[in-house]
């Protein structure tokens, strides 16, 4: 689908399994398995899902993934299921190659949003993306490198330290619209310091990347919040203040974790907004 000078796609790199629990938060679980349903673990499907962007002389990978350098034990633990073999399997059917790929936005380091950046590539770990400049915003790499005991487990650095040692990195500090023509980068804070947003800005409708703050399409009343988000009271003034916006410019809601939906437009419903189509990218 094209937004503006950019064609855009999604993509499913892993399937895994969450605690329903954790994800909704303080929500009652009768509320929340309404929209979906947990298996006899009170787990719930989730996708790793990335956005393509191609155009302007750009290729653009957003978020990568769980990766290929999990072991049996962890692959275990969230039942994940990779959607190929390796990276080159799940870009081929979009004509991308990794090599191809100019650069990577990475809304922000936790292993499931970052951990298809590098590879094991003969007991060495490079990046996945040998061309790449890889963007994070400053912030959130600082407080990856030293997370609080809370956050220490979804920071790998294996997922993130070998874009430093390979020069690849760009660190970014705060919002802009200068990285890329037509692309505004946004940042919020809620669920993790810094995590940012990729707006593809179009003629008569934009598309903007959910990352975190809004994980799934069930995760729009603006008090349906994550157990893993850090600050939930502002994580809620975060997504009142994105809706508004969205209703403005119409924009279409890319879903990192949705099981079933990549991208959904909105209307308004109460204090808040809900699906009003979905959207196949």
């Amino acid at each position: 689908m094209r937004f503006g000078k950019y064609e855009c796609a999604a993509v499913i790199l892993d399937s895994f399994l969450l605690d329903g629990g954790a994800m909704f938060g303080v929500v009652p679980k009768p509320l929340w398995e309404q929209k979906i349903t947990a298996d006899g673990a009170n787990r719930i499907p989730m996708k790793a899902r990335s956005l393509i962007i191609c155009g302007n002389g750009r290729v653009i990978i957003v978020d990568t993934g769980i990766g290929d350098k999990i072991s049996e034990k962890f692959k275990s633990i969230y039942a994940i299921e990779p959607a190929a073999d390796s990276m080159d399997a799940r870009l081929a059917p979009f004509g991308v190659k990794p090599e191809d790929v100019t650069d990577v936005i990475l809304s922000h380091l936790h292993f499931d949003h970052c951990g298809g950046s590098t590879k094991n590539e003969n007991g060495n770990l490079t990046p996945t993306f040998p061309n790449a400049a890889y963007h994070i915003q400053k912030r959130q790499w600082e407080f990856a490198l030293n997370p609080t005991l809370r956050d220490r487990s979804s920071y790998i650095a294996e997922n993130f330290q070998p874009l430093l040692d390979h020069n690849q990195l760009n660190l970014i500090d705060g919002e802009t619209n200068t990285l890329f023509d037509g692309i505004r980068i946004m940042v919020t804070h809620g669920h993790t310091p810094a995590m940012q947003h990729p707006l593809v800005i179009g003629d008569s409708s934009s598309l903007f990347f959910c990352a975190d703050l809004i994980p799934t399409a069930a995760h729009f009343p603006i008090s349906w919040n994550m157990s893993y988000d850090n600050h939930p009271l502002t994580l809620m003034d975060e997504k009142a203040d994105i809706f508004r916006q969205a209703l403005l410019g119409n924009w279409v809601f890319f879903f990192a974790h949705d099981p079933l939906i990549s991208a959904a437009r909105i209307k308004p419903k109460g204090h808040g907004v809900a699906v009003d189509q979905s959207v196949s990218l």
